[in-house]
C-alpha cells in the first residue's frame, strides 16, 4: 500500500473498508481490536505530509499504539505499541520497528540479535586525571594531509559555530574537549525524543570523532581540525552499537532546533547491515531519513556522513516521496543526496580497502587510515589510534565548520558546494590490487575531478580559510 498520495482521512478510518467513497467512520466510533504481546516496541511512523499532530495521534491510538513524539515539519512520529499488528493497523501511514526486526531475527536464529559496539577491543577508559599531557600533534599525519595544521594558524574556527556529533556520546571530562563541548546543546536521542540527561556509552567512538573535529589547540595531546568551534554531543548510538532510525531522525531534528551549522554521522542506520536488497520496510526507513535530512538541509544544517566500512559499491538513495526505491546497495544517511558522504584514504592517499565507495554517492575523501597507521584522537582517559570512514568523516565536518566560521551567511548547500569545489582532485588508481593476487579489489569509475573512490577529491582545510588560486595543487 503506497504511503504517498493518501489523504489523512484514510489514516483515521483505518478499520473501515469503505473509506473514501462512503462517509468516513472515525476510530472513536470503532473500538480497535488490539492484541498486546507483552513488550512495547518502538516504531517510526511516516504520515502524509501536512498531517497535523492531532491527526497523527488519533491514527496511532487507533492502531493500538501511543505517540512518543511527532515531528510535524516532516510528518514523522515515534510511537510505541505492544500490539503485534501495529504496523498494519496504523496504515495507510507507514511504520517500522528496528526492535521488532531484531527480535524476528533472534527468533528465527534462536540466538540473541547483537552487534558489536563501535569501539576497539582491549581499550579501557582510564582516569581523566591521568591523561598524558605530552604534545602528540607530531603523530597527526592526517591533519597535515588536509592542511589543518596550517589552516589553524589562520582560522581556528568560531565559537558561534556548533558541530553536532551524532554518535555514541562524548566524554565531557576529557581535557581536550571540555572547552569545546556545549552541554546546553547536547542531548540523548535513543528513544526518538531529545533528552538532556544523557551519558556517553562505554564506546570510545563518539569521543574519538569529537577530537578529530575540535580537540583543543593547547600544546597538549592532539588538536582538531577546527579547535575554536563548539561541539554538541547528540547520542544516537546505543550501548550495543545500534543507531535506530528514530534516534537518527531525532538527532537531525535536534540539530536543527539548536541551529547547528554541521552534523557528523559516523554510523549507518540499523537494524541491517548495508541494504543490497529492497523491500517495503527499508522503504520506510529511507523515507523518514530522507525527510529529516532534506528538512535539516533546508534549515541550514549541513550533514556529513561516513561511507561505511563494508567495502561495497554504493548507489544513491532515493529522495523523500520517490515512487520507486533506488537500486543497488544503500547506506543511510550517507547515500542521501543532500549528505556529504566521505570515503576513507590511507596515508598514501589511496582508498582504504575497507572503505565503501560509489560514483554519485561519495562527495569527498579524507584520512581514515589503514592498519598500522590509523588516526590518533581523543578517547575517554587519553588518546588512541583508530581506523575507518568513521574517522574520515569528522575531518570533513571540521573543514565545513571552518567554512561556516569564515562565511557565517552560508547555508548548507553553499557549504557543500564550496567543500566540493575546494577539494584537491585524486584520480582513479591505475591498479587497485591491494592483496597482490593479480585481481582488482574494487573498480573506480569516473574521471580525475569526480569519481567513485574519492568524489571531488581530498578535503582541504587550508583552502577553506585561504582559498587556492585556480589550477593550484594541494601539495602537503
Amino acid at each position: 500500500m503506497s504511503l504517498l498520495g493518501r489523504s489523512l482521512r484514510a489514516a483515521v478510518c483505518a478499520f473501515v473498508v469503505l473509506c473514501g467513497s462512503v462517509a468516513a467512520v472515525s476510530t472513536a466510533d470503532a473500538e480497535p481490536s488490539c492484541h498486546p504481546q507483552g513488550r512495547a516496541l518502538r516504531y517510526v511512523v511516516a504520515f502524509d505530509r501536512g498531517t497535523t499532530e492531532a491527526e497523527a495521534r488519533t491514527a496511532i491510538t487507533g492502531g493500538c499504539g501511543s505517540t512518543t513524539i511527532y515531528y510535524p515539519q516532516i510528518a514523522v512520529a515515534v510511537a510505541t505499541s505492544a500490539d503485534r499488528d501495529f504496523a498494519e493497523l496504523v496504515r495507510p501511514a507507514a511504520a517500522f520497528s528496528a526492535q521488532a526486526e531484531r527480535l524476528a531475527v533472534q527468533r528465527a536464529n534462536g540466538t540473541p540479535s547483537a552487534k558489536a559496539a563501535p569501539t576497539r577491543a582491549g581499550l579501557e577508559p582510564t582516569d581523566p586525571a591521568k591523561v598524558d599531557t605530552a604534545d602528540r600533534t607530531g603523530e597527526q599525519w592526517d591533519m597535515r594531509e588536509i592542511g589543518a595544521d596550517k589552516a589553524r594558524v589562520i582560522e581556528r574556527g568560531s565559537s558561534d559555530v556548533v558541530v553536532g556529533v551524532l554518535d555514541s556520546g562524548v566524554d565531557a571530562a576529557h581535557p581536550d574537549l571540555t572547552t569545546a563541548l556545549d552541554p546546553g546543546k547536547s542531548a540523548g536521542c535513543l528513544t526518538g525524543v531529545p533528552d538532556r540527561n544523557w551519558t556517553a556509552t562505554t564506546s570510545v567512538h563518539g569521543t574519538h570523532v569529537a577530537g578529530i573535529i575540535a580537540a583543543a589547540d593547547d600544546g597538549k595531546g592532539v588538536t582538531g581540525v577546527a579547535p575554536g568551534v563548539r561541539i554538541a554531543s547528540v547520542k544516537v548510538i546505543d550501548d550495543r552499537g545500534y543507531a535506530d532510525p528514530e534516534a537518527a531522525v531525532c538527532g537531525l531534528m535536534w540539530a536543527v532546533s539548536q541551529r547547528m551549522a554541521v552534523t557528523n554521522s559516523s554510523y549507518f542506520v540499523d537494524p541491517w547491515s548495508l541494504s543490497c536488497a529492497h523491500d517495503d520496510k527499508r522503504g520506510v526507513v529511507n523515507e523518514v531519513m530522507a525527510r529529516a535530512v532534506e528538512y535539516a538541509t533546508s534549515a541550514g544544517t549541513l550533514n556529513v556522513a561516513a561511507a561505511t566500512n563494508e567495502a561495497v559499491e554504493l548507489a544513491p538513495s532515493a529522495r523523500s516521496g520517490a515512487r520507486t526505491q533506488a537500486e543497488g546497495c544503500q547506506a543511510l544517511p550517507a547515500g542521501l543526496r543532500d549528505v556529504v558522504a566521505v570515503s576513507s584514504v590511507s596515508a598514501e592517499r589511496v582508498k582504504a580497502g575497507y572503505s565503501s565507495y560509489g560514483l554519485g554517492v561519495i562527495a569527498v575523501t579524507a584520512p581514515g587510515g589503514e592498519a598500522g597507521r590509523c588516526v590518533l584522537s581523543t578517547v575517554p582517559g587519553g588518546y588512541a589510534p583508530l581506523c575507518g570512514t568513521s574517522m574520515a568523516a569528522p575531518h570533513v565536518a571540521g573543514v565545513a565548520a571552518l567554512l561556516a566560521s569564515e562565511h557565517p551567511g552560508y547555508g548548507a548547500r553553499q557549504l557543500k558546494r564550496t567543500l566540493d569545489a575546494q577539494a584537491a582532485p585524486i584520480a582513479c588508481p591505475a591498479d587497485y590490487d591491494l592483496t597482490g593476487d593479480g585481481s582488482q579489489d574494487a573498480y573506480c569509475t569516473g574521471y580525475a575531478g569526480f569519481n567513485g573512490f574519492y568524489g571531488h577529491g581530498m578535503v582541504d582545510a587550508l583552502a577553506a580559510v585561504a582559498p587556492r588560486q585556480p589550477g593550484a595543487n594541494a601539495a602537503r
